[in-house]
């Protein structure tokens, strides 16, 4: 072979960090060693596989072309690597959520499988749909659990659990003891909403369409928890995922409000990358939540 494992790891940490000084320290290399390591990579091909300016080195098309396959022959070749040393499978996992799944689903998973295998080492990134879609594309992440529909030609997206978004309300607001609530009355009140982005907006915008433009947002958050706080502290009503709310619904710290009209049921989605390699730890993930169906 003309080319190492190691300048293609080279390679990677430069297309990573777009800085030869960060990718040597990630690396515990020398800058020198870095940066004769890609040179001689690109030389044996006759090929650039960035774009400089100044210190700065961006992937160029032909870079991001050749990205990804390298980090599946690096992937690869540490699972064999392991499988000779120690007869074990690779045990990193990289697993992203949206908020309401990370903080009410994934957690339980997490515990399940480290059940299963006690020396894995999972890493869990929790944001909203949007950048969660961003990282499995850009291979940061191994697999993505969302709450929002995403179409991408690079993403492989499956069905996972069906969901329901629940419109709710404090126990002293006046909508709180009416057996429904009716369109007009959903203009009237003040909301406190989802941030433009996340998977519960997306959903809610779907289900009152026809009526968004006429509702009255007093406010957006990022965070479920802090939606309920305001809630609670009678700001306005909100819209969330049944899962989030079981608790304070049980508490009767809030009240959910029936809304016949409107259909605010949906699905929770699998995500992953088209060209990520599906190792033996990424496949025990998916098989652990497609149990989740049962």
């Amino acid at each position: 072979m003309r080319y190492t494992l190691k300048q293609l790891e080279v390679f990677l940490a430069v297309a990573h960090h777009q800085n030869v000084s960060h990718a040597a320290q990630s690396l515990s290399m020398s800058q020198s060693a870095v940066s004769e390591a890609l040179k001689t990579l690109e030389n044996q091909f006759e090929l650039q596989l960035f774009d400089r300016a100044g210190k700065s080195l961006r992937l160029n098309a032909l870079g991001k072309a050749l990205q990804q396959e390298s980090a599946n022959l690096i992937e690869r070749a540490k699972t064999l690597e392991l499988s000779f040393s120690q007869h074990q499978e690779d045990v990193q996992l990289k697993v992203g959520a949206t908020l309401s799944i990370g903080n009410y689903l994934a957690i339980g998973l997490i515990s399940s499988f480290k059940e299963m295998h006690p020396n894995a080492n999972i890493e869990m990134k929790v944001a909203n749909t949007t950048e969660i879609a961003e990282r499995v594309l850009g291979f940061e992440l191994d697999v993505g659990l969302i709450e929002g529909e995403i179409n991408h030609t690079e993403l492989i997206v499956d069905r996972w659990l069906e969901d329901e978004l629940v419109v709710f309300c404090s126990p002293n607001h006046p909508y709180a003891k009416l057996k429904s609530v009716s369109d007009a009355q959903l203009k009237q009140a003040k909301w406190v909403l989802r941030e433009t982005g996340s998977g519960t907006r997306q959903a809610f915008d779907y289900a009152m369409h026809g009526l968004l433009s006429q509702l009255n947002v007093s406010m957006e958050l990022e965070h479920t928890e802090a939606i309920k706080r305001a809630v609670e502290s009678d700001i306005g009503i909100a819209c969330l995922s049944k899962i989030t709310l079981n608790d304070a619904f049980s508490r009767g710290t809030l009240i959910p409000i029936n809304v016949p009209q409107r259909d605010f049921k949906r699905y929770l989605y699998l995500i992953r990358h088209r060209d990520k390699y599906i190792n033996n730890t990424i496949k025990a993930w998916l098989t652990l939540c497609a149990e989740q169906h049962s």
